[in-house]
C-alpha cells in the first residue's frame, strides 16, 4: 500500500515536532500525535508506518536547519577567524535548544549516521581549505583537522547538553576554547 503525502502529512510532522520541542522526543508517539491533531489511527497510518518514521523526518529537518547555519560565504575584507567563530557560535546556539529536546535521539542518530558525519567533516574541510588558500591558516592536513574539529564541536555540545548548561554559559566557554584552537591554526611567522 502506498502512503499518502499531503497537507495532513505535513500537519502530522509539525505536530510531532511541537511535541518533541515541548515534551522531548520520547513523548512523540502515535497516540500523542492523534490527540494533538484530533485525528484517527487510519488518518495517521495512511501516511506513516509509525511515530519513529515521523520523528526521523523531524530530526532530518532539524539537521538541515542546523547545517544551513554553517554554510556561509566569507568576506575577504573581514577577519577570517572572527567570521569562523561567529559561524560556529551561531551553529551552537541554533542547535542547542533543539538538541536539548532531542538530546538522546540526536546523539544516537549522530553516532550512527555516516551521512551526517560526512557532511559536517566535508563542510569543515571546505572552511579549512578556504583559509589555507587565502593564507589565513598554516598548512595543516585538512582531513585530520576537519575530523578533529568535528570531534571537538560534537563532544563539547554533547557534554554541555548532558550537564544542562545554560546556553549563554555553554556559548561563552565554547567561544573561549574554540578561539584558542583557531589561534593555533594561524600561520607561523617566519623566524628572523
Amino acid at each position: 500500500m502506498d502512503l499518502i503525502s499531503d497537507e495532513m502529512s505535513r500537519r502530522i510532522i509539525a505536530a510531532a515536532e511541537q511535541i518533541a520541542r515541548t515534551s522531548g522526543a520520547e513523548s512523540v508517539t502515535v497516540r500523542s500525535i492523534l490527540r494533538a491533531l484530533g485525528i484517527s489511527n487510519r488518518v495517521f497510518y495512511n501516511r506513516f508506518h509509525n511515530a519513529a518514521e515521523v520523528l526521523d523526518i523531524v530530526y532530518a529537518n532539524t539537521v538541515l536547519k542546523i547545517r544551513e547555519s554553517l554554510v556561509a560565504k566569507f568576506d575577504p575584507e573581514q577577519d577570517f577567524f572572527q567570521q569562523v567563530l561567529d559561524i560556529v557560535e551561531n551553529t551552537l546556539v541554533m542547535s542547542y535548544e533543539c538538541k536539548r529536546q532531542f538530546s538522546q535521539y540526536v546523539f544516537e542518530s549522530d553516532s550512527v549516521s555516516h551521512d551526517n558525519y560526512a557532511w559536517w567533516t566535508e563542510e569543515i574541510k571546505r572552511l579549512i581549505e578556504f583559509g589555507k588558500a587565502r593564507g589565513y591558516l598554516r598548512d595543516v592536513d585538512s582531513d585530520i583537522m576537519s575530523y578533529s574539529i568535528w570531534c571537538f564541536i560534537r563532544g563539547f555540545n554533547a557534554d554541555a547538553l548532558g550537564r544542562k548548561l545554560p546556553v549563554a554559559q555553554a556559548t561563552a566557554a565554547f567561544k573561549y576554547s574554540f578561539g584558542i584552537l583557531l589561534d593555533g591554526l594561524r600561520p607561523v611567522p617566519d623566524a628572523p
